[in-house]
């Protein structure tokens, strides 16, 4: 029974007894010559003796002129490394191995695969060269194949960039759906919204769990013949949890050969969110402490709240509605020209002092902001009023209070000694933070001692002393 025996990288014919005997120097040649597609027999520092080409289409590249020249130089400046390394290795004895390097020749560089090894006991060298034009096109081809594979794939990232972007953008609600699980694959922010439900909550979901129970057949139906006809007219059904009816729309599309439907959800009524929403506003204008009022470009009052009816001191707001809201708003002259223009030229103003007239006669010191607006196309105006005329009163009593009593006191100089001056100051200040207290407290003795840090006693005593006692109401 034969063993069988593994060849090492490098081995010779496992039975030489077979081979011929001595060859000829011409039966050899044609041998070497037909080994490869070029061979060259050099010297062993490189010099081409003699060249062999067996490819038809290598010998109009001009291998001949190179003979008595140095092989080494024949190649291109990046291989001349691998050149030396090969004659290198053929001289030491050590086992070759094929190495690609790059010829310079007629018509550009020729891509050639060489091993290089010993003549016997001569001093000879025979580079045995195989040409690989063939593969280094076929690599070339690949590259071009990569590249433009590469280029591909950015476009298409870039188109699902901009379907993602167009899809989550959208305020209709749509969903894609798989056409043979019936289960929802993607839906975007509109239709979770429409449906009240968490991000990504919808997705694997069974797309008939949108409507109510009762019509969940119905909608089933309706996907199966979406998938039959494209010309399907909407079906109308009712969301789930009373969130009104949607007219639904489907349409088929194949991905990766998997049949999908687009599902565009278009609701029919209004939600009633909205409407709670609109009705709680207008009730929030409606009882806001500040006023309100709206009007129209040729500032002719379109609604107003109850605290600008109060402050026009007229009877109901609809006795204020389409009439020019200069019968009560502003100074007379140009001082509401001068309010529009700035709302016209910056789109809005803030805390502007002007005044609001009463039908009465009254007139109150107010801050106006406005900002301007459209609605149904034409321009409009709202005003928010704050009256502040008893904020001007308290801030002007305490800043003609307090300088008097400064004067009083720098007048006492020359007159009193700086003891006495500051006993005189201690007393006014003791008697302003007094004041402060009881205003703060609405006249409450005993909480304003508390935030004093006083007894009720010590407070008693100075109240008398400062002549404040018959001011305050009690502890009441």
């Amino acid at each position: 029974m034969s063993q069988h025996i593994a060849p090492s990288r490098n081995t010779a014919f496992l039975t030489p007894g077979i081979l011929p005997g001595l060859l000829s120097a011409d039966v050899a040649a044609s041998l070497l010559a037909a080994a490869g597609d070029v061979t060259f027999i050099l010297t062993r520092d490189g010099t081409i003796l003699d060249v062999a080409v067996a490819q038809g289409d290598l010998a109009n590249h001009g291998f001949t002129d190179w003979i008595g020249g140095s092989w080494i130089e024949a190649m291109t400046v990046e291989s001349r490394n691998k050149a030396v390394e090969m004659l290198q290795a053929a001289t030491g004895n050590a086992p070759g191995r094929w190495r690609q390097v790059n010829h310079h020749a007629a018509g550009g560089d020729i891509p050639l695969r060489y091993m290089v090894m010993t003549l016997g006991d001569s001093d000879r060298l025979i580079a045995i060269g195989r040409d690989m034009r063939a593969a280094a096109d076929m690599q070339q081809r690949l590259l071009q194949t990569q590249q433009s594979l590469e280029r591909d794939y950015i476009r298409l990232r870039q188109a699902e960039t901009r379907y993602r972007l167009l899809f989550d953008m959208a305020s209709e609600p749509v969903m894609i759906v798989d056409g043979q699980t019936r289960r929802i694959r993607e839906a975007n922010p509109a239709a979770h919204r429409l449906l009240d439900a968490r991000e990504g909550s919808l997705i694997g979901n069974a797309a008939a769990s949108i409507v109510a129970s009762e019509q969940r057949d119905d909608l089933v139906a309706y996907l199966g013949a979406a998938e039959a006809s494209d010309s399907l007219d909407p079906v109308v059904l009712q969301l789930i949890d009373h969130k009104g009816e949607a007219r639904i729309s489907a349409r088929l599309f194949r991905q990766s050969r998997t049949p999908m439907l687009i599902v565009r959800i278009e609701p029919t009524t209004p939600a009633d969110a909205e409407h709670r929403f609109d009705s709680t506003l207008g009730d929030v204008l409606e009882r806001m402490p500040d006023a309100f009022v709206l009007v129209d470009r040729e500032l002719k009052v379109l609604t107003a709240n109850a605290a600008f009816v109060e402050l026009a001191e007229m009877p109901s707001a609809d006795r204020v509605v389409g009439n020019p809201v200069g019968t009560w708003l502003a100074r007379p002259g140009r001082d509401l020209e001068l309010i529009v223009g700035q709302l016209r030229d910056h789109g809005s103003i803030r805390n502007v002092a002007t005044i609001v007239r009463g039908a009465a006669g009254a007139q109150e010191e107010i801050e106006l902001s406005g900002v301007s607006a459209t609605m149904e196309g034409k321009d409009c105006y709202g005003f928010t009023i704050r009256n502040v005329a008893r904020r001007l009163r308290d801030d002007t009593a305490a800043q003609r209070d307090l300088p008097r009593s400064v004067e009083q006191l720098t007048e006492l100089v020359g007159r009193m000694s700086l003891k006495d001056i500051v006993r005189e100051s201690t007393d006014m200040i003791e008697r302003l933070c007094i004041e402060a207290a009881l205003a703060y407290t609405s006249d409450n003795r005993a909480s304003a001692a508390e935030i004093l840090g006083l007894s009720r006693q010590s407070l008693y005593s100075k109240l008398h002393r400062h002549g404040l006692a018959n001011q305050a109401s009690g502890d009441s």
